[in-house]
């Protein structure tokens, strides 16, 4: 009776400790994008690769770069309903947060929409572009904190999140991104 009540310990101990921690690893496959939000948390989006394979290449190119390391997150928008957090602009890195080329940098690449099939919907992530041009991509992209379907068709969707829609509602803008890593299965 003993060994089985210590193995029973053991397992809701090792169980207890491990709760909370990022082991988790995505399915074979499939590719993770982790991006940890200083004070905030992590928020891990799943990649479409097969659906927005530009999209995506183009990202995780960035992302194993490092290109997002140390960025501030430069727009918030929570009212009058939850609706989005855009990042991925370089200049948040140099510029104050109030200067008004933040919003307007990138890599210089023009990434083309791709039609991934997914809706915008909470959680989803996508590529952000000029204004009236939905070819017009880069480095910059958005994570829904509610549906926004009135941007299908405008934005390449090509993520969801997965995990960490708790943490992504407690960002606000200037907060930093201390990293965006990617993780295979």
């Amino acid at each position: 009776m003993v060994p089985r009540l210590a193995l029973l310990i053991l397992l809701v101990v090792t169980t207890i400790s491990s709760f909370g921690q990022n082991t988790a690893s995505p399915p074979k496959g499939e590719t993770w994008l982790r991006i940890a939000f200083e004070g905030r948390g992590e928020v891990v989006v799943k990649l479409h690769t097969r659906e927005a394979p530009k999209a995506t290449s183009h990202v995780t190119r960035l992302a194993e770069q490092g290109f997002y390391d140390g960025q501030r997150v430069f727009r918030v928008d929570k009212t009058p309903r939850p609706y989005w957090v855009q990042m991925g602009d370089p200049l948040t890195k140099s510029k104050d947060m109030d200067d008004p080329a933040i919003g307007t940098g990138g890599t210089g690449a023009r990434i083309e929409f791709e039609d991934s099939g997914f809706s915008n919907v909470a959680g989803s992530v996508g590529l952000a572009t000029k204004p009236q041009d939905r070819n017009s991509g880069d480095s910059q992209f958005y994570l829904l904190l509610g549906d926004a379907t009135l941007l299908d068709g405008k934005y390449t969707v090509f993520g969801q999140v997965v995990r960490g829609m708790d943490a992504l509602r407690k960002v606000e803008k200037g907060d930093r991104i201390v990293s965006v890593r990617l993780v295979r299965g």
